[in-house]
């Protein structure tokens, strides 16, 4: 199982399978305007930062892991923090009947983007629908909890943008769709990880009952070009 790619994840995501949603040049890409604003360095040593410069804009706000040094002149460090990648390591999840998941795209973004304003999952962008396979659950019109697929490289497949309104939590919602994610990508052959920040030790103690386990902790930074 390739878990090294874990320790580039974002460089391999997208010179890999998200290419065609990626731009930048060698040394340094990040997803295109309209998904979510990550980018990664080729080698985080020894970060291009001329080469990421080309594909932001100025003030613009970008999520960068795996660097951890000082920033250059031109660049400001708006958030610095750390994250866990968390890897699954237990059987498959078994079927859940009575899940009334229904199957998010483009035309459930706008609920989709009013969900993620009210619970802060991490970045997500209109376009971020695409890059995997979204479920949610509704309480009549009123989208109420989501989780999906975003970044992947080899066997590795990543759960994000989990999340569930404030006034249905407490519920089980989110992983019982987490689940169901986890149970398709290893019916595909897949490797389910995901990633959580360090201060959510609520969280992060869920997805160890769940059958997660830590694999390591990375930097994780908001990065911006001056103005």
């Amino acid at each position: 199982m390739p878990l090294q790619l874990l320790r580039n994840i974002v460089w391999h995501t997208l010179v890999g399978p998200h290419a065609g949603h990626a731009s930048g040049t060698k040394g340094a890409r990040r997803y295109a305007r309209g998904f979510s604003p990550i980018a990664a360095f080729e080698d985080a040593a020894r970060p291009d930062f001329a080469a990421l410069g080309s594909c932001c804009e100025p003030g613009e706000q970008v999520y960068c892991a795996g660097w951890s040094g000082r920033a250059p002149a031109g660049w400001r460090i708006e958030a610095d923090s750390t994250m866990h990648q968390m890897v699954w390591a237990a059987p498959m999840p078994a079927p859940d009947e009575t899940l009334a998941a229904v199957r998010l795209g483009l035309e459930q973004v706008p609920q989709m983007l009013e969900l993620v304003a009210v619970t802060h999952p991490g970045p997500f962008g209109p376009r971020t629908v695409e890059l995997g396979e979204y479920f949610g659950l509704y309480e009549g019109e009123r989208l109420v909890a989501m989780a999906g697929e975003r970044m992947r490289a080899g066997a590795l497949r990543e759960i994000s943008g989990v999340c569930t309104h404030p006034d249905f939590q407490g519920r089980g919602l989110a992983r019982r769709l987490m689940e169901k994610l986890v149970r398709r990508q290893m019916q595909r052959g897949e490797t389910p990880f995901l990633h959580v920040m360090r201060d959510n030790g609520n969280a992060q103690r869920i997805y160890e009952r769940m059958g997660f386990q830590r694999y390591q902790e990375t930097a994780v930074r908001v990065l911006s070009l001056a103005e």
